[in-house]
């Protein structure tokens, strides 16, 4: 079983839908016990990083999941739920994140000619190899929907990267944490494939 959290925000039932899709089984949950129970997290996000913290510490599930990944479990964050795990973000005012990557999470400063939020297809160039990456191509198109980005201050975790007037990072891999700044669930037939090679990794 794979625990996809809920806490208030993020696109919760198109994820699942998409992982349910690719032959995941899925809990939906607010319930740090499930969590623990669970193969693997996955936790999508839309939203304000400040939000995203508060929601996670009022449900009482940030410790859990800080320590469950810690721990080793698989974890598959997407948008926010990848920004989260840097150290802090510059969203709406200082924030902490979980620290358990770390980095930083700044706002787009770009040329007027790109618009904020960066969104629609975009490609993604891959700087690593990894089973969740089986058959799918370098430069492959990826659906974003996003203002904020992550800066890691160890390139070695940096698995893709997205040129929007600058290059940043839109992928990470490190050990157990699988985590992107663009929507898989929203890419299609590629979206659906990194879904699936995660629920492969999970078995």
């Amino acid at each position: 079983m794979i625990s996809v959290i809920d806490y208030g925000m993020g696109n919760i039932k198109s994820v699942s839908k998409a992982l349910e899709a690719v032959g995941a089984q899925i809990k939906i949950t607010q319930n740090p016990e499930d969590i623990k129970k669970s193969k693997a997290i996955v936790l999508p996000g839309v939203g304000a990083f400040r939000d995203c913290m508060q929601n996670l510490t009022n449900l009482g599930l940030l410790s859990t999941l800080k320590e469950e990944i810690l721990n080793g479990k698989p974890y598959l964050g997407i948008c926010l739920g990848m920004q989260i795990l840097f150290s802090e973000s510059e969203e709406f005012g200082f924030c902490k994140g979980l620290d358990i990557l770390k980095g930083k999470v700044i706002r787009f400063k770009l040329a007027k000619d790109y618009k904020i939020p960066h969104m629609g297809w975009n490609t993604v160039k891959l700087k690593k190899k990894s089973k969740i990456l089986d058959q799918i191509p370098d430069d492959s198109y990826f659906y974003f929907v996003h203002s904020y980005y992550v800066v890691p201050e160890q390139d070695k975790v940096i698995a893709g990267v997205t040129n929007y007037g600058m290059d940043f990072t839109s992928m990470i891999i490190h050990e157990n944490i699988f985590a992107t700044q663009f929507h898989p669930e929203k890419s299609q037939k590629t979206g659906l494939k990194l879904l699936s090679n995660f629920i492969q990794l999970v078995k």
